[in-house]
């Protein structure tokens, strides 16, 4: 099939993943058509089949993506043997993380209920790995003796939903600085598991 005169795929692409995260969370996801992409974008709407199958493998894309790139920027961090720097350093990436990325948070939690079972299935199961990820760091302290945690999987969901939460409030150049709230989070974090 021949490409739209003046697209080029290594542009129009990442173009079109960045509008649909916008409209996504914008207007959610049964709200936005291929169409107002497509216009968003510049292209014809044909010419976004060129770039995604449908409207559902761009929403999978998307969370998918922003899964993949979460696991791949916790694996880099520097893993220390103490279960309280572990957990602070889990603490402070979430919230550097997540707030980076808002639209790409929104949609990663309000438009789950849209993936087809499948979809939902690959996107659950990224998660659960983050999940474990911090389970196992209460599960270590736990075991060391130094959290005092009496379930590690809800401590896991309530600790994480907590710094997720910091997307809904946070706004730049507001009465906190980024290292104000996370300072602020480690210590609930704490004396969450102590």
């Amino acid at each position: 099939m021949a490409r739209t005169a003046g697209s080029h795929s290594d542009i129009t692409g990442p173009r079109v993943r960045e509008t649909a995260l916008k409209l996504f969370a914008q207007h959610g996801y049964a709200a936005v058509s291929m169409r107002q992409i497509a216009k968003d974008v510049g292209v014809q709407a044909g010419a976004l089949y060129n770039y995604t199958p449908d409207k559902q493998s761009l929403l999978f894309t998307l969370l998918k993506g922003h899964m993949d790139d979460l696991l791949d920027a916790r694996s880099r961090q520097h893993q220390s043997s103490d279960a309280h720097a572990r957990l602070e350093a889990f603490t402070r990436f979430h919230i550097r993380f997540h707030l980076e990325r808002p639209e790409a948070v929104f949609i990663s939690y309000m438009e789950l209920r849209n993936l087809t079972a499948e979809n939902f299935e690959v996107i659950e199961g990224l998660r659960r790995q983050y999940e474990r990820e911090l389970e196992t760091i209460l599960q270590s302290g736990r075991t060391k003796g130094v959290f005092d945690v009496q379930d590690t999987k809800i401590a896991t969901l309530a600790i994480i939903a907590m710094l997720t939460g910091v997307n809904t409030w946070y706004r730049s150049g507001g009465r906190l600085s980024q290292d104000q709230v996370e300072m602020i989070y480690w210590d609930m974090v704490r004396k969450t598991v102590t």
